[in-house]
């Protein structure tokens, strides 16, 4: 199973983006590309949001326990 890191969702970003860029890109081509790119705008906003979560979970946990660091590892999956 693939395990997949934030940095892999801004290459699958800038991808989209590449793509919507491309000007030999027209009618029914393009329109397909465009609600790909919304969905994948939808998915990536949810994992920004899981990746937040994660974080501030972590930053609340060290705040609790003392520490200073937080475990960013798991922001990795």
């Amino acid at each position: 199973m693939t395990r997949n890191k934030l940095s892999d969702l801004n290459d699958h970003l800038f991808m989209a983006l590449e793509r919507l860029g491309d000007e030999d890109l027209k009618g029914e081509n393009l329109d397909q590309e465009i609600e790909r790119s919304k969905a994948l705008t939808t998915v990536a906003g949810k994992i920004i949001d899981n990746g937040r979560l994660i974080l501030d979970a972590q930053k609340t946990a060290a705040e609790y326990n003392g520490r200073r660091n937080v475990n960013l590892e798991l922001l990795n999956g």
